[in-house]
């Protein structure tokens, strides 16, 4: 499975989850010209904006560690182009991290979820 097939597993079984606390996915892949969210939500008054993160393994740190300042300031701009566009400007809004973990071969081992992160 190359890279991107497993990060879309990923966003899949993120998704999957969110649905099952209750939130509503609003967007998948949401892009612009300043880059991309993973998943935009909705929980009860809130917009969340998830990152998702997969790995199969821990070679390259934890997932939440490649989330550095240029990608936090890159996925607040997408937000507020996003909320800005929809009109949503004075909406409550958070920032999730969820990081999928899976064996090698491709089996869901865990997922953590890093909540109001940035």
């Amino acid at each position: 499975m190359n890279n991107k097939a497993l990060g879309s597993l990923g966003e899949e079984l993120a998704a999957e989850l969110i649905m099952t606390k209750g939130m509503e996915i609003i967007e998948r892949n949401f892009r612009c010209k300043m880059g991309e969210i993973d998943l935009i939500a909705r929980d009860k008054d809130e917009m969340v904006f998830i990152e998702v993160k997969t790995r199969t393994s821990y070679t390259y740190g934890y997932p939440q560690e490649s989330i550095d300042r240029r990608k936090v300031a890159k996925l607040r701009s997408v937000a507020a182009y996003y909320l800005s566009v929809n009109r949503l400007a004075d909406q409550k809004c958070r920032f999730d991290i969820y990081t999928v973990f899976m064996t090698r071969e491709y089996t869901l081992e865990n997922i953590s979820v890093f909540k109001n992160c940035f």
